[in-house]
């Protein structure tokens, strides 16, 4: 599901609300995708109870219990069509939507950005549920104040069945240390993502990171609050696994994912967006160049061409003669003595 940190350019925060009462569908959000934006609404076609399967290696537990970050999960996801000719047609456009193995029974970690769709499902399902699925894509460009459907292709109809999960943990029931590593697969998952050109996927996954390092950044301050003497003993009972990482290690880390986010955001057109995550890299880590240089960029195209100026002489004390700045100074040059040009040319038709 869409983090409310990676702000799009239009309000998602209100995902997964509960619809009228006359609606078939009685939740909604918004996923990501490699393949964009995609609302989804789903009903539920039982209540679940807890089932064991002899081929599966997850131990189910209560069904009053549902899937948490780390659970294992066993599931199904299954395409529905009228036909077999409208099911082959629907599987070669759903793919790169569903990501994961149509038909067949898999097991998914919850968290590990497999397939955002089907992990936002079974946040909310019990062992031996079933759900039905609609999913409808959104359209993306810059020119979209709210999302809505798209016009390429007609809503596909999906059923995920979660046979068993094994237990995970909220937030807040983490360890620093397990947060840590939770950060850390979130980051490497939004760099698979980007080289893979979901760029949407890549920054959910960066905000995801996000969210966990600002509670850790939260954590750390409480601690300092409490003393070294606390925090001493607080590291005495701890296990290696479980030992939270150092001040600078948290910033330097907040500082890459903002510039991470940064560059995700370029790259779908939202300069804003981008802007603020590179200067906040920026602050974070004066000796980060390549967040210099996206802070540059975006302020190159909102045209604020000033603060483009100072972010790139910047980079260029960082890296001297680096080809890319200079071009982009030379570039900035150019536009600012045609825009000189042409408002001497309309003030001079005033006056004449």
């Amino acid at each position: 599901m869409v983090n409310a940190v990676m702000e799009p350019d239009y309000p998602l925060e209100t995902l997964h609300t509960e619809s009228d009462h006359d609606s078939v569908y009685n939740t909604s959000w918004v996923s990501v995708c490699p393949r964009g934006l995609w609302k989804v609404q789903r009903r539920r076609l039982n209540n679940g109870s807890q089932q064991t399967a002899s081929d599966s290696d997850v131990t189910p537990i209560s069904s009053s219990n549902c899937p948490r970050l780390g659970s294992l999960c066993r599931v199904q996801v299954r395409l529905k069509a009228n036909n077999d000719e409208a099911e082959n047609v629907a599987c070669e456009k759903t793919d790169s939507v569903l990501q994961v193995p149509l038909g067949d029974w898999t097991t998914l970690r919850l968290g590990d950005g497999q397939c955002d769709i089907t992990e936002a499902c079974l946040e909310g399902m019990r062992a031996g549920e079933k759900c039905e699925i609609q999913l409808s894509p959104l359209e993306t460009g810059p020119d979209a104040a709210v999302p809505h459907p798209s016009d390429e292709s007609l809503p596909f109809f999906a059923t995920v069945e979660l046979q068993a999960f094994t237990p995970g943990k909220e937030s807040w029931e983490m360890s620093p240390g397990e947060k840590w590593e939770w950060v850390k697969s979130h980051k490497d998952t939004g760099g698979v993502r980007f080289r893979s050109e979901d760029l949407w996927g890549a920054a959910d996954s960066y905000s995801k990171a996000m969210k966990l390092v600002i509670t850790l950044c939260n954590h750390i301050r409480d601690v300092a609050k409490k003393g070294w003497e606390y925090e001493a003993e607080e590291q005495r009972e701890a296990t290696l696994e479980t030992l939270y990482p150092s001040a600078e290690e948290l910033n330097k880390m907040k500082a890459d994912l903002h510039s991470n986010l940064s560059l995700c955001q370029l790259k779908l057109n939202q300069p804003e967006r981008a802007k603020a995550n590179a200067a906040k890299a920026t602050q974070l880590e004066p000796g980060c160049a390549k967040a210099w240089y996206r802070l540059g960029k975006a302020c190159q195209i909102v045209n604020e061409l000033e603060e483009a100026k100072q972010a790139f002489r910047k980079l260029l004390e960082l890296q001297p003669e680096m080809p890319a700045a200079l071009k982009a100074l030379k570039d900035i040059a150019s536009r600012e003595k045609a825009t000189n040009a042409q408002l001497g040319l309309r003030l001079s038709k005033m006056f004449s």
